[in-house]
């Protein structure tokens, strides 16, 4: 790695990010290799230890490192990464990268729906929605909670939806509801794991993550799907371009 440039006008601690940052990027680590210790950075580029500190924690901050209590410092998996340009399906985002998307239904059942859910589909005060419950993983680690809300109106029984994770929600919307997503609004907040989430992600309680709430419409601009997620942080990462 380079060495320092110690009267340029970036932190100490940035610049030696960018230095660690750049190792993981060329493959000089991978993911689960020990990364050197506070002490042998602070060695081998002449800083302080709250420098040396303070980039390690940084980088696990962005989920590029990850601590092991009594052990050190290592290189996480990287993140899937998603472009926020246009519309995505997880399945097919998955497939595109060379991962092997499978989706473990937890719960299917009709429900009547939350004032909120209502108002997202556009239904009736007396109309019911399917809920669909499902986990959602790639290369067999899960990923995403979510739970979908369906009008009852779209789904003719229960059944029909059982085949989602052999082929994707929309793909079966498409195929036996005559039904073509076109479009879909969502919203981001970071949140943390709870409790009852942390069980189904398989990460600790308190880990960082981000809810997700997303309407889908079909070319007629009716809303089909209503749908609440809970990504994992340190396995997710979203992205948009500014011109």
């Amino acid at each position: 790695m380079e060495p320092l440039q110690y009267d340029s006008v970036i932190p100490l601690y940035h610049q030696l990010m960018e230095r660690l940052k750049g190792a993981i990027q060329k493959g000089h680590w991978t993911h689960g290799d020990k990364i050197p210790s506070e002490n042998q950075l602070m060695d081998q580029f002449s800083v302080s230890r709250n420098t040396a500190k303070k980039a390690i924690e940084e980088l696990v901050q962005e989920g590029i490192l990850y601590r092991v209590q009594g052990k050190g410092t290592f290189v996480a998996k990287p993140k899937l990464q998603q472009s926020l340009m246009g519309f995505y399906s997880f399945s097919k985002v998955l497939k595109e990268k060379g991962m092997n998307p499978k989706d473990i239904i937890l719960k299917i059942e009709e429900t009547k729906p939350t004032a909120k859910i209502r108002e997202a589909l556009m239904l009736e005060k007396n109309d019911y929605v399917i809920e669909m419950k499902r986990l959602r993983c790639a290369n067999n680690e899960p990923y995403i909670l979510e739970s979908s809300f369906i009008p009852k109106s779209v789904v003719s029984t229960i059944d029909q939806l059982k085949n989602v994770g052999e082929i994707s929600l929309y793909d079966l919307f498409a195929q036996q509801f005559n039904i073509v997503v076109t479009r879909a609004k969502e919203a981001f907040e970071p949140v943390l794991i709870r409790p009852e989430e942390s069980e189904y992600l398989q990460t600790e309680v308190g880990s960082p993550a981000l809810l997700l709430e997303r309407t889908a419409y079909d070319r007629n601009g009716t809303p089909v799907e209503f749908c609440i997620s809970i990504v994992r942080g340190d396995r997710c990462r979203f992205y948009t371009e500014l011109t």
